[in-house]
């Protein structure tokens, strides 16, 4: 969170939640992604192994405003911009483009036959000729995107991240950022998973799937696991990752099993009964996202009570460097991101009311470009104050974590 005030940004959603709900809403809810800003976009792969660009981060999901997610998507578009070192008035309008965006697909998606709206997705391909059309330089950074994703197959993954010893494949001890369970020292074991819970957690995890992928996963096995530290938001979240192997030697993959911990939105909307956080979870990310991974499940640990979400690891999956975009990269990047979060506020809440409040004209966009312009400044504000309690002690920093 040190790196950057869009880096707090990242790390500091609670904090940004909590200001929004002093804010004015209209009362219209929608499944909300929680924290929708621009790095929680990408490519990935659907079922059916097709590309496609959606929202890809889930852990605050929860019903509430939908004016939330939109204020920090154009408030990240501006802290952005001010990181590239554009000015006020590009920052302005980068913000803008992300409203007027969400403006026009929200009118259309209420327009459309709703069954139009539920299967419509954002083809990659579609996102290539739109930065095709903006910007020379950016098309290729597009690109590559695209060819990284194509090339990350789980084989790929199996390489990067598994080796074979004696015979036998196991996920690569490399510490601190990933550690094999079986490479953890007796007294740092306590409290923590081994490979025998490890082994538990897989069985319940099937045991929640439906019938068919019940069959699909009970041909494999747990063969080696690791903790894994990920995330600016999800430090000191448990996360793991399981190698697992199959009937022949060409049968493997691997899960990953995050913990999940109640959402920065529950406690200032209205309450929703889940049966527990990781349903929360995977609940919200088949109702926002196109596609969803068909090995996503959410469980609960019987013996400590901790939820976990699972889903496959790094298949198929590639992110954009906002570093390298230029501003029409940018704008044509804001662009993808507002029409992926208004078709999944149009899935989950009533487009045709969303669309009729914000109207034709720019007053709407103007207000929440406004709002963005000024939370950009109150985080930067908030940065500079993390850096003081850090310098005088009053918090404690860590790096390399």
């Amino acid at each position: 969170m040190l790196e950057s005030p869009f880096a707090f940004m990242r790390g500091a959603a609670v904090v940004m939640t909590a200001d929004l709900a002093t804010t004015p809403v209209i009362g219209l809810q929608t499944q909300l992604c929680g924290d929708a800003h621009l790095v929680n976009f990408g490519v990935f792969a659907t079922p059916e192994r097709k590309l496609v660009f959606d929202i890809n981060d889930f852990d605050e999901t929860y019903p509430g405003p939908w004016e939330w997610d939109l204020k920090r998507l154009a408030t990240s578009a501006v802290l952005t911009g001010r990181e590239k070192g554009f000015g006020n008035e590009v920052n302005r309008k980068l913000a803008m483009v992300v409203n007027r965006c969400y403006q026009e697909a929200i009118v259309n998606f209420s327009l459309a036959p709703f069954l139009d709206v539920w299967y419509y997705d954002v083809a990659v391909d579609e996102v290539l000729e739109a930065f095709k059309r903006s910007s020379r330089k950016d098309k290729k950074s597009a690109q590559k995107v695209v060819k990284k994703a194509l090339y990350s197959t789980q084989e790929h993954t199996m390489g990067k991240f598994t080796e074979i010893v004696g015979g036998r494949r196991r996920i690569r001890n490399d510490p601190p950022l990933l550690v094999r369970l079986s490479e953890r020292v007796p007294e740092e074991q306590e409290g923590w998973i081994t490979e025998l819970d490890a082994e538990k957690l897989f069985k319940e995890y099937i045991a929640s799937l439906p019938e068919e992928k019940r069959q699909l996963m009970s041909h494999f096995r747990v063969s080696s696991g690791a903790l894994r530290i990920i995330g600016i938001g999800s430090v000191g979240m448990r996360c793991l990752i399981l190698l697992l192997e199959g009937p022949t030697k060409d049968d493997a993959l691997i899960l990953q099993l995050k913990e999940a911990g109640p959402s920065v939105l529950e406690p200032y909307v209205a309450k929703k009964d889940y049966t527990n956080q990781a349903q929360r979870v995977v609940v919200g990310q088949k109702l926002m996202q196109a596609a969803s991974d068909i090995f996503l499940a959410g469980i609960e640990d019987q013996m400590t009570g901790i939820q976990y979400y699972w889903r496959q690891f790094k298949d198929m999956k590639g992110t954009f460097d906002l570093d390298s975009l230029d501003k029409a990269g940018l704008e044509t990047y804001l662009k993808v991101c507002s029409l992926c979060l208004a078709r999944a506020h149009a899935r989950t809440g009533d487009a045709a009311c969303v669309s009729g409040y914000i109207g034709k004209s720019d007053a709407f966009c103007e207000a929440i470009t406004n709002f963005a312009m000024a939370y950009a400044e109150q985080t930067e504000r908030d940065y500079q104050a993390l850096k003081e309690a850090i310098k005088s002690g009053r918090i404690e920093a860590k790096k390399g974590l």
